[in-house]
């Protein structure tokens, strides 16, 4: 089973995707921490990150598919989190995934509003050592500022405020497109993101077991 989560910034897809991963045994290809390690070898490719902006489409989506057959993955069994966020992207992937005898099961978007997010993430802190992340709110470290590894909590460039906001409104304005293709294609679930972490994974679950019932009932 491949899904792709969506969701704008602070929306909650990695603290499900990690959930969803474990409980379903999949590979979890997270495009933000990819991003973020393209960024350390590419400064051009930092400062788009850290400003808050994405990779070009284009650039992103070669990245992808590079490491997808680079890491030999089982290309049945992954969690897509933050990619295809463009139409062009998923067209891309979808086309990789057939050639490959597979598919993209199922794309769910975890809504959040703007004012959400911003709380959400400026309260977000991550270890500088084992890069552990904590949110001083919802999910805060056993110590002020420090991880339970003992190390230094810091926020991330790209987690400020002026940054979030245009995180999320260029994640509104190009991943609408998308999301319109999607709904049209009967292959989008729209998740309230603004609850309780576990109620909000049992609906998605929920929302997979009925589609992997499905897909065993055909086989």
């Amino acid at each position: 089973m491949n899904i792709v989560i969506l969701g704008a910034p602070a929306s909650g897809k990695g603290t499900q995707s990690e959930l969803l991963t474990k409980r379903y045994g999949l590979y979890y290809l997270q495009t933000g921490d990819l991003s973020r390690k393209l960024a350390e070898k590419n400064e051009r490719l930092k400062e788009i990150v850290n400003s808050g902006k994405l990779i070009p489409q284009e650039e992103m989506t070669l990245y992808v598919l590079d490491f997808l057959k680079d890491e030999k993955i089982d290309l049945n069994n992954i969690l897509f989190e933050g990619f295809p966020r463009f139409v062009s992207q998923y067209e891309a992937l979808e086309n990789f995934l057939k050639i490959k005898n597979s598919t993209i099961n199922l794309t769910i978007s975890i809504d959040v509003s703007k004012e959400e997010a911003i709380t959400r993430m400026s309260a977000r802190r991550i270890c500088t050592v084992c890069k552990k992340v904590y949110n001083l709110i919802t999910n805060p470290p056993p110590k002020d500022e420090e991880c339970g590894c003992g190390g230094k909590l810091v926020q991330r460039e790209d987690d400020s405020p002026k940054s979030i906001e245009v995180r999320f409104d260029y994640y509104e304005k190009n991943t609408k497109v998308l999301i319109e293709y999607l709904e049209k294609r009967e292959k989008l679930v729209h998740v309230n993101g603004e609850r309780p972490i576990e109620e909000i994974f049992n609906d998605i679950v929920n929302i997979l077991d009925k589609i992997n019932g499905k897909n065993n009932n055909q086989n």
